[in-house]
């Protein structure tokens, strides 16, 4: 083994210890991560940029001759699907009700808003490699990954508008106006092309090339993932740490975690009604769990800057999604092998 597969092990076996170092970071030293912000080449940002390069690298690993044994997966596909939209909005028409009496309405619509972000981008492509440790079907993974992303100029614009109808104010008006122009827009330039263009590269280089092409920027994907978040979390957590609003942060930390264990349980409980196999089960949880939330931070930068509380949401789901993923492959895959 040499050094950068080593290194490459080391950042894989303790990326949630690097995320939480990396937030720290960003708590104490956030200039450079708003540096990086403002760099544009041409009119395109710094992090617009690192997130196309994750998703072309995400497209490299769609192998499209695969996804031909989806018919056979054909309804497992449209009720993940169909749940991984619907089900983060009814939490969150359930979650505007139970906070309905809480101290401070702004805190409310931070949360909300924050998680309408979350809840509206498409399955992670992390997801198929959760998937593909715990020994899970990947070609419905990559279906999932696929699909949710292929319908996102569509389906998030719809759960942005039903989270804008259960907000108020600016909230709910820059909620509604995402959806109805910039989001779309937004999934198309630096989410499907992206995602399209790795696919063809991987068409072009042939699977053997591709995989191998892959594997060798697989430590480069982690470094603009962690730096990502990192220039992300600059933004809001420096302001928070300066002036800690406790119960916040404490409500927001919970209700990430029900939201996360619930998207992960949808994924079991579908898998339980179509009495599917253990492999499919394992693709529909980590395929329901785990949301594209990188690029749901850069559309908050862009879109929602003026309410930067918005991001603590995101960035704390984030956190949490990671520590899910690893419960969950811990205690209910990893014995099982």
């Amino acid at each position: 083994m040499n050094l950068i597969e080593k290194v490459e092990n080391f950042v894989h076996r303790y990326f949630i210890s690097l995320l939480i170092a990396v937030y720290f970071t960003a708590i104490f030293f956030p200039n450079f991560g708003i540096a990086i912000r403002s760099v544009h080449i041409g009119a395109i940002s710094i992090p617009i940029l690192m997130l196309g390069f994750l998703l072309i690298n995400a497209g490299m690993g769609i192998d499209l001759k695969s996804l031909n044994n989806l018919k056979s997966n054909s309804m497992l596909l449209i009720y993940g699907l169909s749940a991984n939209i619907l089900i983060p909005i009814a939490f969150i028409s359930l979650l505007m009700i139970a906070l309905q009496f809480w101290h401070n309405a702004d805190e409310v619509q931070h949360i909300l808003v924050g998680l309408a972000l979350v809840a509206s981008m498409p399955i992670a492509g992390s997801s198929t490699a959760w998937s593909q440790n715990a020994n899970g079907n990947l070609t419905l993974s990559l279906g999932l990954v696929l699909f949710s992303t292929i319908l996102s100029p569509f389906t998030t614009p719809i759960a942005l508008h039903s989270v804008g109808f259960m907000t108020n104010g600016d909230y709910s008006e820059d909620l509604h106006e995402l959806a109805g122009s910039g989001a779309g827009w937004f999934l198309l330039m630096t989410v499907i092309i992206p995602t399209g263009l790795g696919i063809f590269l991987n068409i072009i280089l042939g699977k053997q090339r591709a995989s191998s092409s892959k594997k060798k920027l697989k430590l480069f994907n982690f470094a603009i993932l962690l730096i990502l978040n990192y220039s992300n979390a600059a933004v809001s957590l420096p302001q928070i740490a300066r002036n800690p609003d406790w119960d916040f942060l404490s409500v927001t930390t919970c209700i990430s975690f029900i939201l996360c264990f619930t998207t992960f349980l949808s994924g079991w409980v579908i898998s339980r009604l179509c009495k599917t196999n253990r492999t499919d089960k394992v693709a529909l949880i980590y395929g329901l769990g785990m949301n594209n939330n990188g690029t749901g931070s850069v559309l908050a930068s862009i879109a929602l800057a003026d309410h930067p509380q918005v991001f603590l949401p995101i960035i704390i789901y984030n956190l949490v999604q990671y520590l899910v993923a690893g419960i969950v492959d811990r205690v209910f895959f990893y014995r099982a092998e």
